[in-house]
């Protein structure tokens, strides 16, 4: 999953939020151990979406469809950000609370990592700048959002030139993935639920 998911997977919990962001760029258990409690449990949470995730059959399905479209190792990354543009396709459908809008729920977002910048690692207090400027999380909802993003990868990380063409397999057989990420997302929000209580 990607930043939308891991950010709605957090609940309205701050320190979840944070600590879920973070852990994207943090690393070893020093590192982890900087952060208060509440904010590790958010990083822990971090990994538990993408362990369940990477090993979820459905998911397999999906990164297998992607690989036989010519992703190779990249099928997995092009589906965490194809996901995250039917979580947003569909976000009334999946949010805790129906009724905010994904462009709330994304201002929202920005507002409390914005707040909390300095105890985010480096990377990401940069990252951030961008995701808000750019509003890349409103921006999963649309086609060209998911291919401006996968594209944005293809150019930042070597070896990832594929991904510029990520989108394009992925809309190519958007109902499989649809059917996919339908039959996946209350399991991993069943996982995440047992974890946080």
């Amino acid at each position: 999953m990607n930043f939308l998911a891991h950010l709605l997977l957090s609940g309205p919990d701050d320190d979840l939020i944070v600590g879920n962001f973070a852990a994207e760029a943090v690393r070893g258990r020093a590192a982890v151990a900087a952060y208060p409690p509440a904010v590790q449990r958010g990083i822990r949470l971090h990994r538990l979406i993408d362990s369940f995730t990477d090993a979820h059959p459905v998911v397999r399905r999906s990164t297998a469809r992607l690989r036989a479209a010519g992703l190779g190792k990249w099928a997995g990354v092009v589906a965490d950000v194809g996901y995250d543009h039917l979580l947003a396709r569909h976000f009334a459908r999946y949010h805790y609370r129906p009724a905010e809008p994904l462009p709330a729920f994304a201002q929202r977002m920005y507002a409390v990592l914005q707040a909390r910048r300095a105890e985010l690692p480096e990377r990401l207090q940069h990252l951030l700048g961008y995701m808000r400027r750019d509003d890349w999380l409103s921006n999963y909802a649309r086609p060209e959002g998911l291919a401006r993003a996968l594209l944005g990868l293809s150019r930042r990380v070597p070896g990832a030139e594929v991904l510029a063409t990520g989108a394009a397999a992925f809309l190519a057989d958007i109902d499989a993935y649809e059917r996919d990420f339908a039959e996946f997302w209350p399991q991993l929000l069943a996982a995440v639920q047992a974890e946080l209580t």
